[in-house]
């Protein structure tokens, strides 16, 4: 009750009414039906205050496509004129005004339903597009824009583009230009050369899936012909493990059944094979080429999205009288699919960028990491003080002269602030860290596929867990079977099979008996008598065995020739050749558990089934009719007669939550499941009805004459099977458990105890997922739980997300893949925190992309999720590893890495300031040419870049102690203060090593090139030393080289440097001077803050 109660007053009923019934009439079919305008709905937020949280839970599952439609609870007040404009209206109107000028330009040709000929591409109405697969980015005349434009809409790039291009007017150079276009060039090369790698590696995919061949079915006869090349209405030939080129509609296959599997992990990563069947008319044909001595066509839709569906009509108008036969899903062959058996021919329905394949493919968005950002951020804050600087300087100058030109060969000058090789340090650094995660022998599989986020890792606040196959294990086992008054388990089973024997063998004495009766008409209805618990659990084994989707495939030895084919069913059945396919591995684990207790499946096909008795008697059944599960119905069923006995008998099974409306009153059903659900089971609940000749033909007219409808098909097909589905006996109550992945309550509890706030988004009902959650102590046995029932997020969003996000754990529970999407944006818009998404199936697709980080799991599911995902692990338990110690070693390393390079170009700009100040603000630079370049490269570039082999804590301490993950989701190894720190750091250097170098040089100005420039290096080489935490052996290799380097080079600089004056004593003792007074400070300063404030990891490490 307490659920029901509205927390505002609800509408009257009168009113309400009134609204429901003047919106119903005007969104009914018909001339006067008309949209409800945008100004009916903005008025309905007048009565958001009076909207109850609570909404029935079919209002809450079928109101997705309407969330971005419907007003929200909170208005902002509109901004208008100047404020408006000012405050992102600018914005809106450029992106209206490209997007007018786009759709002027290219406009798009409007999708409609078609009539397609059987062999006759010419017969076509309107041009289709080509069956064309392409995957790149560019072409041939825009790849260099393209790239360019990438490159420079980043503010640190586009700013030394200027810088360099200042130094082609002459009175604006400062020194040769190779000083600035040789870094600048040197980063554009590396990432036109990586661009081109990958725009190759596309195109020489497209090239090889466009250049397949196929047989394509003419008047003439076979010829082959390429995937690029198939038109509409083309009849195709597609082989065994052969991939389909195109979306079609499925005429014939060589299989005797009428029938095919196909695998669709390439389409919706799942990787049980899909059972289609081939239109029955084309099948019938006695020969291939009748194909063409009919006349034919298929009326299709227009293209959608939608991959699980489909409604079409096949027509052969020459005959006597005109077929018309209803298309649906099973009868469709989509591209990017492969036959796993038999040989196919198909009509093409859609080519090209109109297939479901192309149309689900978005391009995901480029994800920037937030240490990126807070560097851009960084980047702009050193623009203005370089701005600022040289106006000082020219304001000190006295504006005398050309003074703005003075302004801008002082930005030359102090272009150094802005590093150019920060770029390239940190790109060159996430690589690294990549290499290392890939190489790491604890976590092994691991895949990089995004090597610019990995700081992320470090960074993470919300992570957004699937459940089926993330935090299980995807394997289904068979654990319990309820039948009211009796329930058994797994140490029960040999009952159940001592049961199923009994029964059989006794049926089969009767039917020995009576052999000569001849079999009885079903009975509709008769005088209820209380059953025997061994007639019970043998209909309910029957009912199991008979009603699902599963189709046992038998594969033989391999032949002469080295090739596996599949034997005919009706020649081997032997077990060991046996193996299950279905669309679900619930459906294969019921399947397997009566195969457990005798009754065993031993053939399927499109008409019938065959089960195996325990006594090896093969039960034959006749299949009538099927009905597939949908999320929708939540349920399926399956008509069939019994051949021995002509009983026509309907089984259905589905979720607790539709079922029980569906069968005879009980008072055990809605316990019973809630008791298997708090064990962590998936339920589902078996019923039968027996029909009688009558029922069934007056069923199967109305049946046939709905799926022949043009409009509104769905809706009749389940009406008319809804007329069915009333007062079915309850027969049994079915359990099977999702076991739970290895290690995944240990990382959970990791995860926990590093301040992570972990989400669980399944589409499982509540109570299942509500199981699991405490089974691996995603929710703790102390914790309380507060459950609500389906909420309208439409008005109360914001108030249920701060709500949500104050939990230290969260179960959404019958969640689709858009809604999983959904919910990830809500938490980056509510939190502004880093996100994390985690899952192994297609249909986590959407919210590993949508999230910060998207981490995917190859999976039973198949390998949609880890090829979408930016970073792929094998097992759920190697996400702790991944997040405590390279998430934290690649964001501790890069911050420090990030400000050391800005340290080190702060440090020479400062020494270019001092001494402009000296020589009365002359814009005369310090350092020229070589010196400048070799500065970045060589005599430093290797002591910096070996920051990305530090590290503050040892893993296993990082793994042992995961409470240090904290510190990092509060960005301090980055931040304005350290930035600061740096800059002051670098501001007392640079004054050191320029004001020791003229207060110590003699005669010549060439000296004091020198000495400065000499203790630079050797500064920053020991700046590089104070600030490894964990030394490496590769770090001292870097020291070493990049000193031997500038050592030798010596010889070769004459026209920088005084040869006989740097190979004095003089000149050793000034430069060691004032190198120990420019670094010994600072480590003093880091010794007792060390001793007086150590870090938090110090104190574990002693």
């Amino acid at each position: 009750m307490v659920d029901r109660i509205p927390l505002y007053p609800v509408r009257s009923a009168s009113a309400a009414d009134r609204r429901r019934a003047a919106y119903l009439s005007a969104a009914a079919p018909g001339p006067r039906a008309e949209r409800p305008s945008r100004y009916q709905l903005e008025d309905e937020s007048a009565h958001l205050d009076e909207m109850p949280l609570m909404m029935s839970e079919e209002g809450f599952e079928n109101d997705e496509s309407d969330y971005h439609t419907l007003p929200r609870a909170r208005v902002r007040q509109r901004k208008r004129g100047l404020e408006w404009f000012f405050c992102g209206g600018w914005k809106f109107l450029c992106t209206s005004c490209c997007d007018w000028l786009i759709n002027v330009c290219q406009r798009k040709r409007q999708l409609r339903a078609r009539t397609v000929w059987l062999g006759h591409p010419e017969k076509c109405e309107e041009k289709h597009p080509r069956n064309f697969i392409k995957n790149q980015k560019y072409n041939i005349f825009t790849f260099i824009p393209g790239v360019l434009y990438e490159q420079f809409k980043f503010f640190l790039n586009l700013y030394f583009l200027g810088v360099s291009c200042s130094q082609f007017v002459p009175a604006l150079k400062i020194g040769y230009l190779y000083t600035y276009w040789a870094p600048l060039g040197f980063v554009l090369a590396v990432t036109i050369m990586r661009e081109a790698i990958d725009e190759f590696r596309r195109f020489q995919r497209d090239k090889e899936v466009n250049s397949q061949l196929y047989s394509k079915l003419t008047v003439r006869g076979k010829m082959q012909v390429k995937s690029s090349d198939i038109q509409v209405g083309d009849l195709i030939i597609v082989e065994k493990n052969q991939r389909i080129p195109s979306d079609m509609v499925f005429l014939r296959t060589s299989e005797k059944a009428g029938s095919c599997f196909i695998r669709t992990d390439q389409l919706d990563g799942e990787t049980d094979w899909k059972l289609k069947v081939a239109v029955s008319c084309t099948q019938r044909l006695p020969a291939l080429g009748d194909l063409f001595s009919i006349s034919a066509h298929v009326l299709a839709p227009k293209p959608q999205l939608d991959i699980h569906s489909f409604e079409g009509t096949f027509t052969w108008e020459d005959s006597d009288p005109p077929i018309h036969e209803s298309l649906s899903i099973e009868n469709t062959l989509w591209a990017s699919t492969v036959v796993a058996s038999g040989t196919v021919i198909g009509v093409v329905i859609y080519t090209g960028k109109e297939t479901r394949s192309v149309m689900n493919t978005s391009n995901p968005k480029n994800k920037v990491g937030l240490l990126d950002l807070e560097l851009n951020q960084l980047t702009k804050a050193l623009f203005l003080a370089l701005v600022a600087l040289s106006v000082v300087m020219v304001t000190l100058q006295g504006f005398v002269g050309p003074w703005y030109r003075n302004l801008f060969r002082f930005l030359l000058l102090f272009s150094y602030i802005i590093p150019i090789s920060l770029r390239v340090n940190l790109d060159m650094g996430k690589a690294a860290y990549g290499w290392m995660m890939m190489r790491d022998e604890h976590i092994p599989g691991t895949v990089v596929r995004t090597s610019t986020i990995p700081e992320e890792l470090g960074r993470l606040v919300y992570l957004l867990t699937d459940k089926t196959g993330t935090l299980t294990q995807n394997e289904m086992v068979f654990k319990r079977l309820h039948l009211g008054s009796v329930s058994y388990g797994t140490d029960t089973m040999d009952e159940i099979q001592s049961h199923v024997r009994s029964s059989y063998t006794q049926l089969q004495s009767q039917a020995g008996g009576h052999s000569s009766t001849p079999p009885r008409k079903a009975q509709a209805s008769g005088p209820k008598v209380r059953k025997s618990v061994s007639s019970r659990v043998h209909e309910a084994v029957k009912a199991v065995a008979l009603c699902h989707n599963v189709t046992p495939v038998y594969e033989s030895r391999t032949d002469v020739t080295g090739e596996t084919e599949y034997a005919e069913v009706d020649q081997d059945f032997s077990d060991e050749n046996r193996t299950y396919q279905a669309s679900s591995p619930d459906e294969v684990a019921l399947v397997q558990w009566t195969e457990s207790v005798g009754l065993t499946l031993v053939n399927r096909d499109l008409m019938s089934i065959q089960l195996r008795a325990p006594s090896g008697q093969i039960l034959t059944f006749c299949v009538l009719q099927t009905f597939p599960f949908t999320s929708e119905s939540k349920r399926m069923g399956v008509i069939v007669r019994d051949e021995s006995t002509a009983e026509i008998t309907f089984y259905m099974k589905g979720a607790d939550a539709v079922m029980s409306t569906i069968v005879q009153y009980n008072d055990w059903l809605e316990e019973e499941c809630g008791n298997m659900a708090r064990e962590g089971l998936r339920t589902l609940v078996v019923a039968k009805r027996a029909l009688t000749e009558e029922q069934y033909e007056d069923f199967e007219s109305r049946y046939t004459q709905a799926k022949l409808s043009v409009h509104d098909r769905a809706l009749k097909v389940a009406a008319v099977v809804e007329s069915l589905e009333r007062e079915m006996q309850l027969l049994c109550l079915t359990g099977v458990e999702d076991r739970l992945q290895a290690g995944v309550r240990p990382t959970l509890e990791m995860l926990r105890n590093a301040g992570i706030k972990i989400w669980m988004l399944t589409g499982d009902k509540l109570e299942t997922a509500t199981c699991i959650a405490k089974s691996s102590h995603l929710v703790s046995r102390a914790q309380d739980i507060h459950v609500f029932r389906p909420v309208c997020l439409r008005y109360y969003e914001h108030e249920l997300v701060e709500l949500a996000c104050q939990c230290p754990a969260v179960v959404c529970c019958r969640c689709s893949p858009t809604q999983k999407a959904h919910i990830v944006k809500l938490l980056q818009q509510h939190t502004r925190r880093r996100t994390c998404a985690i899952g192994d199936g297609g249909n986590d697709v959407s919210m590993i992309q949508a999230a910060d980080c998207g981490i995917g799991i190859e999976g039973k599911e198949g390998k949609a999720a880890s090829l979408a995902a930016d970073f792929s692990i094998t097992q759920f338990q190697h996400i702790g590893r991944l997040l405590m110690v390279h998430g934290r070693n690649s964001y501790k390393r890069s911050a420090a890495l990030g400000q050391f390079v800005m340290h080190r170009g702060l440090v020479i700009s400062t020494m270019q300031a001092v001494f402009s100040s000296i020589c009365y603000f002359a814009s005369v630079p310090l350092y020229q040419g070589f010196l400048m370049v070799g500065y970045a490269t060589i005599y430093t570039m290797f002591p910096v870049f070996s920051l990305v082999l530090d590290q503050d804590v040892e893993p296993d301490t990082a793994m042992l102690y995961p409470e240090l993950y904290k510190d990092l989701t509060k960005g301090r190894s980055l931040s304005f203060k350290t930035f600061l720190v740096w800059v002051l750091i670098s501001i007392y250097q640079g004054g050191i090593l320029m004001y020791g170098a003229l207060v110590l040089f003699e005669s010549e100005f060439v000296h004091v090139v020198a000495i400065s420039f000499t203790a630079l290096i050797l500064t920053e080489l020991l700046m590089v030393a104070l600030t490894i935490r964990t030394w490496h052996w590769l770090m001292v290799v870097a020291q070493f080289l990049s000193l031997g380097c500038y050592v030798a080079s010596l010889a070769f600089l004459n026209e920088y440097f005084d040869i006989a004056f740097i190979t004095t004593v003089t000149f050793v003792w000034k430069v060691s001077a004032i190198t120990v007074v420019s670094c010994l400070p600072l480590y003093i300063l880091k010794y007792l803050k060390r001793k007086l404030s150590p870090p938090s990891y110090s104190k574990l490490t002693s």
